[in-house]
């Protein structure tokens, strides 16, 4: 577990904690549960509805929980996402279901029923079903991109962060090979688990499963961050992304991260600072209005 598990309760961080909420059952499938954070506010503050920062954790879709940060910060104190909570928005950390026990697009369709669990019971929790904001890392990255931009009726999303995030399957490969990365159409790859086949003989699936095959210009805005030097993802990826939103008119910034590669590796503490400090700044801005959460 990280330092950011939640149990029950309302530590000396200024964070309540509630663990284990079933949001899905599917038949054959383990319960799907997510974990929520949110300020532990007492007064008249504590009616008001917060913006939600459903995060997605990575891991490749083949590994990972729920409540597992980015690497690089998992030792800061306090932790990444009590940290998000502290600055007043409730934070959902929901499973989906990996690689090894369904094949895309099942990881999508459980982001999707987590959205849906926050429109229809987000405000039970103090949650304003209004303004979702969606943030992953990596894989976690690629699904919260994927599920903004293929959201279908979800209006209640304001804004998508995404780290590091595969955004072009189908031209991964090719991206790589121009850097000297990490294989990505290789039978032990973790696309070729995604999907069930490599990536060139899946050419179809591979298009669906990208985020640059669904950008339109109405869409929430988006913030990527990315290593310029990222070995696993290359920063290309997140280049690729940025321009196909700015060409389809959509708001998109990029926060590159100079010299670092995968995950955050080798980036410094400023650095790390900076980007924590652009993202916050992003979620505030993305989640305000109506509601607003305490400053």
């Amino acid at each position: 577990m990280t330092g950011d598990s939640p149990v029950s309760g309302a530590p000396d961080d200024g964070v309540s904690r509630t663990r284990a909420l079933t949001f899905a059952a599917l038949a054959g499938y383990r319960p799907l549960e997510l974990d929520l954070l949110r300020p532990a506010s007492v007064g008249p503050s504590a009616e008001r509805l917060r913006p939600a920062v459903v995060y997605l954790h990575g891991g490749g879709w083949r590994q990972g929980a729920r409540d597992m940060a980015s690497p690089a910060f998992r030792e800061w104190q306090p932790g990444l996402l009590t940290r998000v909570a502290a600055a007043g928005f409730a934070v959902v950390c929901p499973d989906y279901r990996l690689s090894a026990e369904a094949r895309f697009p099942a990881q999508l369709d459980d982001v999707h029923r987590a959205l849906d669990w926050v429109t229809d019971s987000g405000a039970e929790h103090g949650i304003d079903p209004d303004r979702i904001l969606l943030w992953g890392d990596s894989a976690g990255g690629h699904l919260a991109t994927l599920a903004a931009l293929r959201g279908g009726a979800r209006s209640g999303i304001r804004g998508v962060v995404a780290w590091y995030p595969v955004t072009d399957l189908v031209g991964i490969q090719a991206d790589a090979d121009a850097i000297g990365g990490e294989p990505h159409n290789t039978p032990g790859a973790r696309e070729t688990a995604l999907l069930g086949g490599l990536i060139s003989d899946l050419p179809e699936l591979a298009a669906d499963a990208s985020p640059v095959s669904h950008v339109a210009a109405a869409t929430a805005p988006f913030l990527l961050a990315h290593g310029t030097a990222d070995l696993g993802v290359p920063f290309a990826q997140s280049v690729r992304l940025r321009d196909a939103l700015l060409a389809a008119g959509a708001e998109v910034s990029l926060h590159a991260v100079e010299g670092a590669d995968h995950m955050w590796q080798g980036a410094s503490d400023e650095q790390l600072h900076r980007l924590l400090d652009a993202t916050l700044a992003f979620l505030r801005v993305s989640g305000s209005g109506k509601g607003q959460a305490d400053r």
